[in-house]
């Protein structure tokens, strides 16, 4: 293995659009696109005594796309939506909270 970077480079060349958008179902006489925001990570390294690499990834599912006679909407992912959506109103109500104290003084 001594070009790891350059076996990763050829393999990285097909993460991006594919990775994200998965290839396109018909279902019922729609044509369903899942998408999925995807995240990819390689390390390399070399030592005295060997070379070493590493990688690793994720893809949290966002929705799918579906496209009938209508035209194309996008349908989200409520699991995905409201994991994120949790955090995010408990630190929205944190910095309400905070700006009400604030006013009050």
């Amino acid at each position: 293995m001594p070009h790891i970077a350059l076996e990763l480079g050829k393999q990285a060349a097909s993460f991006g659009v594919k990775s994200a958008y998965g290839e396109p179902q018909d279902v019922d006489g729609a044509s369903i696109t899942p998408v999925a925001l995807a995240v990819t990570g390689f390390a390399g390294g070399s030592a005295e005594a060997g070379e070493g690499g590493t990688g690793g990834g994720i893809a949290v599912p966002v929705g799918v796309y579906i496209r009938r006679e209508e035209g194309l909407r996008f349908e989200p992912n409520i699991i995905t939506l409201l994991v994120v959506a949790g955090p995010f109103v408990w630190i929205a109500g944190r910095a309400i909270t905070r700006i009400i104290r604030a006013l009050k003084k």
